[in-house]
């Protein structure tokens, strides 16, 4: 098939991407043989001692694997919800605002978290909910006893979900917004003539206006439903809450890089991954049929 000319400059302008994509994401993918050996490093991938299934077998034997993997599942689906939930119901309520300066105020300061990081954020939440921080400090006003948020597998998962949901709903905000401003405004005229105000409105015109939004979304989350955040995991867990927050990607980072057990973290990396692509199809499958969403 002969390219024509414009066509070979799209293919140009493709071409250091797909360098990258193919060094940073294909060839790295080889390390999934890792899973498979003993592997010893001054041997290499290609040398390593070779123990089949050992390692997935070891994997599902130890008393970690059922803990990593259930809180997991238990700190993604309560974080899926919540940003399905919380956006959504904080963006019914910004479309009421008729002041469009306050309107743009809020959706600036609310959108503002999603662009920083995980390393600054986790500075900020330490320093707020430590105990001589300001949470803390109303707490003790109000004659309750201070609290050791980070270090209490009590408080620990809650914290993760908010500061999730938080920093990431400004985001998920602006798509329901864009949704609701998909709708015909005819319609809600209509409904002012046969007397449909308000919650009435809320319930018949833009809520089903917007289900196609809120079905896409939730299925494409989940995809993500073995991924609870490694970085925010990260950066504000510690030892004493491994019991409800330590997850699949964090223990894959300590088992692997500081107890050198490389064919086990590649173990449970890899299974992670398999589960995550057939979460994946099963997601857009959903979202083809259910929100007529198409990629091919």
């Amino acid at each position: 098939m002969k390219i024509r000319s414009n066509e070979f400059t799209y293919h140009l302008m493709l071409l250091p991407g797909m360098i990258i994509l193919i060094m940073f994401a294909i060839v790295p993918m080889l390390g999934i043989t890792i899973a498979f050996e003993n592997f010893i490093p001054p041997l290499g991938v290609f040398h390593s001692p070779w123990v089949g299934f050992d390692n997935f077998i070891y994997m599902f034997q130890i008393p970690d694997s059922f803990r990593v993997f259930s809180n997991t599942i238990i700190i993604a689906v309560s974080k899926i919800v919540a940003n399905i939930v919380v956006p959504l119901i904080f963006a019914l309520l910004l479309n009421e605002i008729r002041i469009k300066s306050l309107k743009r105020a809020s959706q600036t300061i609310i959108y503002l978290p999603y662009f920083l990081s995980w390393v600054i954020l986790s500075s900020l939440l330490q320093n707020i909910l430590d105990l001589d921080g300001p949470i803390n400090h109303l707490i003790s006003l109000f004659g309750g006893k201070p609290i050791q948020f980070l270090i209490s597998n009590v408080w620990f998962v809650p914290i993760l979900i908010i500061t999730e949901t938080w920093k990431s709903m400004g985001f998920n905000t602006v798509i329901y917004l864009a949704a609701i401003t998909g709708i015909d405004p005819m319609l809600y005229e209509a409904a002012e003539i046969d007397g449909a105000v308000g919650f009435k409105q809320l319930r018949y015109i833009t809520i089903p206006g917007i289900t196609s939004t809120i079905v896409l979304l939730a299925t494409l989350s989940l995809g993500s439903i073995l991924s609870a955040n490694f970085d925010q995991v990260f950066n504000l867990y510690n030892t004493l809450v491994y019991e409800t927050g330590d997850i699949i990607d964090t223990y894959v980072y300590r088992v692997g890089l500081m107890q050198a057990q490389f064919g086990l973290a590649t173990a449970v990396g890899t299974m992670k991954s398999v589960v995550s692509f057939f979460l994946i199809i099963i997601s857009y499958k959903l979202a083809a049929k259910y929100a007529n969403y198409r990629i091919f």
